[in-house]
């Protein structure tokens, strides 16, 4: 039996963990592709396979469930802020499982707070967490999705107050955690990829990170555009109403 995680209790007027709403969907994109390699493995067309692509994909290009991510102004803004803001390929050791059992492990991530990689496989319960919540669940959230807010524990009250206004402006595929080793800092993560690629031939999709040394008018201004493009956009496809505030792992 999987060790129980120890996440600590959402706020009171976050709903108790509730199961998602319907089943995981990861396999949606993995079907579609096996039916346009029969497809040309039978020797129909070029032509029928490009047709079935797109009727499989909804003529979309799926990253994350829609079309097309782009950072946009996210890094002008980032910028504008005094914030660091970089995009990086996600990252999965060679011959390694997505998910471990443990919640006390280094997992090999590449950015710090995590934006992507290893983690445990049941995701923390949504919400807005005055206490910190373990990164290897938060990760979890992360490829569900999730636009992920931390801070350092050398914040002013005030900040995470702010930090919570901005949470509740849009609560649904969003989460808020102290990360100590952020000191006076803040930052927002995402993991974004193309569903129908991802754990394909090495492709885990990518993550994204921003530090900032405070949270202000030009902070606020940088982070609405860094949810705007990338939440709801996670490689597994998961649906913002699965990712609302009181959801966990059922």
């Amino acid at each position: 039996m999987a060790k129980k995680s120890r996440t600590p209790m959402p706020p009171k007027n976050v709903q108790a963990p509730r199961p998602r709403a319907g089943g995981r969907n990861d396999d949606i994109a993995r079907r579609n592709r096996v039916i346009l390699f029969a497809l040309a493995g039978s020797g129909v067309g070029l032509l029928i396979v490009v047709v079935a692509f797109i009727a499989l994909s909804g003529g979309k290009s799926k990253t994350g469930g829609a079309k097309g991510i782009s950072d946009g102004n996210v890094p002008s803004l980032m910028t504008a802020a005094s914030c660091t803001f970089k995009t990086v390929t996600a990252y999965l050791p060679k011959g390694q499982n997505m998910h471990r059992q443990s919640l006390t492990a280094k997992f090999p991530w590449n950015t710090d707070p995590p934006s992507n990689g290893q983690h445990y496989p049941l995701w923390a319960v949504w919400g807005f967490y005055t206490e910190p919540v373990n990164p290897r669940q938060v990760v979890h959230n992360e490829e569900h999705g999730g636009v992920i807010l931390w801070w350092g524990t050398k914040v002013s009250q005030a900040t995470v107050l702010a930090l919570r206004e901005f949470y509740n402006e849009q609560p649904d595929g969003g989460f808020g955690t102290p990360y100590p080793k952020l000191g006076t800092k803040v930052a927002i993560t995402a993991w974004t990829g193309d569903t129908s690629k991802y754990q394909f031939n090495g492709y885990y999709g990518q993550g994204h990170i921003a530090i900032c040394p405070s949270y202000n008018a030009a902070t606020k201004k940088a982070f609405e555009a860094f949810r705007k493009a990338y939440r709801g956009h996670g490689p597994e496809g998961i649906p913002l109403s699965d990712d609302e505030p009181g959801m966990g792992p059922g």
